[in-house]
């Protein structure tokens, strides 16, 4: 067979691998929901106003974002009002007790289940109140939950930290199969804290985004010429099979809006439970 023969047939072949790619492709997009999240520590707005959050959000499509040391009133609503995201949630515990260091949700679909839960620990090195506020969601028709924290840092080994209780008395108790978990941990992955709560399902998005987050850091954007804390800012999800993290990372701002540096990943989860 010459070459001028053999060019249809490949050409054909070529055709059907690409409508074969397409259609497992459409399937898998048909077979999930994408979920596109953020978290940032605003520092009480001291820095920023919720326009110019909103404004550095923009391009990126959010379906929800979780606030931490957030004041009250409403500025999460002002964030929503500039990114077209019309529900929010706004916690009654400060951390700390200090001024407007409230945990809030903003999303672009009704909250539902709104609650605060608190976290506070008798233990030497723990600032208390801590808590954390959740509210569940209908995303393209699946129900999802969401986590908004501000914990303290709990890195030596020990059962009564703030994570200690998120990972064992407030987790299990959630009945929605999709969850999330976002916000400020001041903690670094591979503490106590962080192996707490990866024994207890939930997974971050660092690993399926390849992240080393050994050499970033989420603290302090302010100072960046000084020693930080690394990257303590996460987001969690529960690790149902054919759960995968599409996009995400650190977001790296030219002018910060605040001593952290936002984070946000986009998740795909399984439409359908086998």
């Amino acid at each position: 067979m010459n070459l001028l023969k053999k060019t249809p047939i490949l050409a054909g072949i070529a055709l059907w691998g690409l409508l074969v790619v397409g259609t497992v492709f459409a399937n898998e997009s048909k077979g999930s929901i994408l979920i596109r999240v953020a978290a940032y520590n605003v520092e009480f707005g001291k820095s920023t106003t919720p326009e110019q959050v909103g404004k550095m959000f923009k391009p990126y499509k959010l379906d929800m974002i979780g606030f931490n040391e957030v004041p009250d009133g409403d500025w999460t609503a002002r964030v929503g009002k500039v990114l077209g995201m019309s529900y929010s949630y706004v916690g009654k515990i400060s951390s700390a007790n200090h001024k407007d260091k409230y945990k809030s949700i903003l999303s672009r679909t009704p909250l539902q289940d709104t609650v605060e839960h608190e976290l506070s620990v008798e233990r030497r090195r723990s600032w208390n109140p801590a808590s954390v506020v959740s509210a569940t969601t209908k995303i393209d028709g699946v129900p999802v939950a969401l986590y908004s924290l501000h914990i303290c840092r709990s890195k030596d080994s020990h059962n009564a930290g703030h994570a200690y209780r998120l990972a064992n008395e407030v987790l299990p108790k959630d009945k929605t199969d999709r969850v999330i978990v976002l916000g400020d941990f001041n903690n670094n992955m591979g503490d106590t804290a962080m192996k707490m709560l990866e024994a207890s399902g939930y997974k971050p998005t660092w690993k399926d985004l390849k992240v080393d987050v050994s050499k970033e850091f989420t603290y302090n954007a302010l100072k960046p010429e000084q020693p930080n804390a690394g990257v303590i800012d996460h987001i969690f999800y529960n690790n149902l099979p054919r759960t995968k993290v599409i996009d995400g990372g650190i977001i790296e701002l030219k002018k910060p809006l605040s001593d952290h540096k936002p984070v946000w990943a986009e998740l795909a989860f399984p439409r359908v439970l086998k």
